[in-house]
């Protein structure tokens, strides 16, 4: 007898996956190893989590539907330790979450709120081993897209820059309850070390990819005005005629670098020449 009776809710984005050829698909690609600390985010009527529970023996889920809290720990007696984090994802504290561990981050993502979860993640990528999430095909085109192809754009250098995106597999529409309008696929995302990743000033580099694919038709130059000259482009090893989809990662990071090395060598005098104020005791 099944625990769960709610029916999916539109508002929250529900489609819960039901193909057992394909959560097995997942599970295999997930292959949780001795030790590792898993995630689960919204573990929906629980189609991946029990099959992990049952390989792991102890997963933390974190749901925002209150209606699926008590019908997951109910189905999870006799299977494993199931700990359930009953929050908005967005407002989750992953680094908290791990402690002094890794964790390894899965889920089907609701497709309305897929990337802000994913930018939220990356805030936490130093406390993430890995990532294997289910996504609109769409999006996953997206984070893998190399420069050139008309999908690439801010949310394929911001991941790429600190990740290695891998596209797994595609999943069918019919394979979710109920189905989506969409096609759906599964991504792998293996965090860099951070002397691999290179970015200097995450600010600038977040506001450097934002401004230049904020308008794509424009090039650097203009599209990145509010942040730096045409002049300052050329310094930097770019062509201000180039355009943000033309541009590889590595350079975003190299411009991002350069301009706030730049900032720092302009205020330097300023703050050299400011007087000294003498300790008093109070501040």
């Amino acid at each position: 007898m099944s625990h769960f009776k709610a029916p999916p809710k539109k508002n929250l984005g529900q489609h819960f996956l039901t193909d057992r050829s394909i959560i097995e698909h997942i599970v295999h690609s997930i292959d949780p190893k001795p030790g590792d600390m898993l995630v689960e985010i919204g573990p929906g009527q629980g189609a991946i989590t029990f099959p992990l529970l049952k390989k792991r023996g102890s997963l933390t889920v974190i749901e925002f539907d209150r209606d699926l809290i008590t019908p997951l720990s109910e189905a999870a007696h006799g299977i494993g330790e199931l700990t359930i984090v009953h929050k908005d994802v967005l407002q989750v504290d992953f680094g908290k979450l791990a402690g002094e561990n890794r964790i390894c981050l899965v889920g089907n993502l609701p497709y309305n709120i897929s990337t802000p979860i994913l930018f939220h993640a990356l805030e936490h990528c130093r406390q993430v081993r890995d990532m294997h999430f289910m996504l609109q095909k769409e999006v996953v085109e997206r984070m893998a897209a190399e420069p050139g192809s008309k999908v690439y754009g801010r949310l394929s250098v911001m991941l790429q820059a600190v990740c290695e995106v891998i596209p797994l597999f595609d999943v069918p529409p019919q394979s979710f309850n109920p189905p989506p309008k969409v096609d759906s696929a599964v991504v792998r995302l293996i965090p860099r070390e951070p002397n691999q990743v290179g970015i200097r000033d995450p600010e600038m580099f977040a506001a450097v990819v934002r401004d230049a694919f904020g308008q794509r038709r424009k090039t650097l130059r203009n599209a990145l005005s509010r942040l730096c000259t045409g002049e300052q482009l050329q310094a930097a090893g770019i062509k201000p005629e180039t355009r943000a989809e033309q541009l590889p990662v590595s350079a975003f990071v190299h411009l991002a670098n350069f301009l706030s090395e730049s900032a720092a060598c302009a205020t330097a005098p300023i703050q050299a020449a400011m007087p000294r104020r003498r300790y008093n005791g109070r501040d």
